[in-house]
């Protein structure tokens, strides 16, 4: 049975309750709404309301009742609200103002309750009785001051829109403007705008409002002198240290004049030859030179930490470079809505929507929301780590990009399979077969997976074998095989791994150590089928289970070049 937003009882059994933003309760009988005769705080909280205003804070989600906990839910059944579902809503609404459907779904007549819980309206924070809610795990808790604080950001106004009082044309760089107008002409694709007057592409541009200039003209066009009367934070610092141990930089430089005419000396200053050097690739009687940094990923990123910056912070936008890295680092933490792990793919409202609009218009920038699409599919395509955002939090953007290519083979193999296409792989095609060259197998989109396979870019051992690797051609560039008899090798190598660091192994260990590439189910099978070739023996029941080296596998010789062996044999 569907409910009005699609959804069926068998792919509510199958959502995960963080990933997916679904809370499950059994609630077979009744369940408190809006607190109870609890006294305890806590205990107050976990109630429907409670549940609703955490839920509505974090985007929006599903609250189910009549579904147990554990994965994979199981239709309990429930009795709540029976026949009140019409009440519940108008309190609902009448306490938080927002509308929050509720439906009923039903398996073998045992009655499930979904509440549809908008996101919370922008700017605003929901709370229940005076607290501001968040989720973790089962419980909820006290939303942080840094979290509130980027609520309410979101409706903060356009810095860069704002007039700044005292500038005026002359603090304008001549060519800045000049630069800027050419980018406009070529952009739009007419080349009379160059001849177009400079304050009538100001206005065009949103730069001057009612005959003043904004913080964006200054940003963007303003001359050294400008910035650091009016906007001294808007500089570039790089600075170069041989070693990541060293505190002492081994050169430094600052960039403070406008962004039009910066941008082109802060990529002049990173790609020094001794700095940047090139990475040479060799296939067959060919020679590919990859440059350590990429100039589109630099200039992507910069003026992202530019144009995305949070400028009321007094800190300047910082290169670190290192032979082997650069690290970019920008005041204010993602815009609103933005996280590590939806980067890719959320639409966010920037925190100087003029700034970006101007940079996109004379083409600077990709469209909004396409530049880190760029910066992934670049790095991919050369071979090297997707860009790395792990340290980022609430106070600053933390990009760190790294020089080496880590698979000459892949960055080959994608060099061949794009350029001799016309139907060209998207971003998401390419992190899949990344994933798949690092031999994950377990989350992966399931429309990249069949395009994939369909063209013979990735292949398993059959329909119900979901552990891929990646296609032929990989593996002739390579010059290695991807399976010996029906085992990957990659997985091979993992379980040799283990023994080489203990003797007795638990499933546990097993599944640790495949993290993320392989569902503990697919685990257990490959073990048991080395189980039955005899590479490993199991002793103990339960949870006392250990596995260990067959006898005739040798622990102190290469482990999975006896693997190897003894599969050949």
């Amino acid at each position: 049975m569907l409910n009005n937003r699609g959804i069926t009882i068998s792919e509510l059994k199958k959502l995960r309750e963080s990933e997916d933003k679904v809370e499950f309760k059994e609630a077979k009988k009744t369940y408190s709404f809006a607190g109870g005769n609890h006294t305890d705080p806590k205990e107050r909280r976990k109630c429907v309301l409670g549940y609703v205003v955490a839920l509505a804070n974090e985007g929006g989600g599903l609250l189910v009742f009549g579904m147990t906990n554990e994965y994979p839910h199981k239709v309990v059944g429930t009795a709540f609200a029976q026949n009140k579902i019409g009440e519940m809503e108008d309190e609902i609404y009448e306490r938080l103002s927002i509308w929050v459907k509720i439906v009923e779904l039903f398996e073998d007549n045992k009655r499930v309750l979904v509440f549809q819980i908008p996101t919370r309206p922008v700017g605003q924070i929901l709370k229940f009785e005076g607290v501001a809610l968040m989720r973790i795990g089962d419980s909820l808790r006290f939303m942080s001051d840094d979290e509130m604080r980027r609520i309410l950001e979101e409706t903060a106004p356009d810095f860069s829109a704002k007039i700044c009082e005292e500038l005026t044309f002359e603090n304008l760089d001549p060519e800045a403007i000049a630069i800027m107008k050419a980018g406009y002409a070529q952009k739009q694709e007419n080349p009379a705008f160059e001849t177009l007057p400079d304050n009538q592409v100001l206005t065009d541009l949103g730069l001057i409002e009612n005959g003043k200039f904004n913080y964006a003209a200054l940003i963007l066009l303003g001359k050294r002198e400008a910035l650091r009367k009016y906007l001294p934070n808007a500089e570039v610092i790089i600075e170069y240290r041989l070693d990541h141990s060293m505190i002492p930089y081994t050169a430094r430089k600052e960039f403070q004049e406008s962004l039009f005419t910066a941008m082109d000396k802060i990529w002049a200053y990173i790609n020094q030859p001794a700095s940047n050097p090139l990475l040479h690739v060799r296939h067959k009687f060919t020679i590919y030179d990859i440059h350590a940094f990429n100039e589109d990923v630099i200039r992507e990123a910069v003026l992202n930490a530019i144009g995305h910056r949070l400028w009321q912070d007094l800190s300047s936008v910082v290169i670190k470079q290192y032979p082997d890295s650069i690290n970019i680092i920008n005041a204010g933490g993602f815009p609103s809505g933005v996280t590590k792990d939806n980067i890719l793919t959320v639409s966010s409202k920037p925190r100087n929507k003029l700034i970006m609009e101007v940079l996109q218009k004379t083409g600077q920038i990709e469209r909004s929301g396409q530049g880190v699409d760029k910066m992934y599919y670049i790095c991919l395509m050369e071979g090297k780590p997707l860009p790395d955002y792990s340290q980022t939090d609430d106070y600053q953007v933390d990009l760190r990009l790294q020089a080496k290519i880590v698979d000459e083979a892949f960055y080959l193999f994608l060099k061949e399979i794009q350029f001799s296409r016309k139907d060209k792989l998207n971003v998401f095609d390419l992190l899949t077969l990344d994933k798949v060259r690092q031999g994950i197998s377990t989350d992966l989109p399931e429309i990249s997976v069949e395009k994939l396979q369909r063209k013979g870019l990735i292949k398993s051992q059959s329909s119900a074998d979901k552990k891929y690797v990646l296609g032929d051609l990989y593996f002739e560039i390579a010059k290695q095989p991807a399976y010996i008899k029906e085992y990957r090798i990659s997985d091979l190598q993992i379980i040799a791994g283990c023994f080489e660091k203990a003797n007795n192994i638990a499933m546990s260990d097993f599944v640790d150590a495949f993290g993320n590439n392989l569902s503990r189910m697919q685990v257990k099978y490959l073990i048991s089928k080395l189980e039955e070739k005899r590479f490993i023996i199991k002793s103990g029941l339960g949870r006392h289970t250990q596995y260990n080296l067959d006898a005739s596998i040798d622990a102190n010789k290469n482990i999975f070049e006896q693997f190897i062996d003894k599969l050949s044999n």
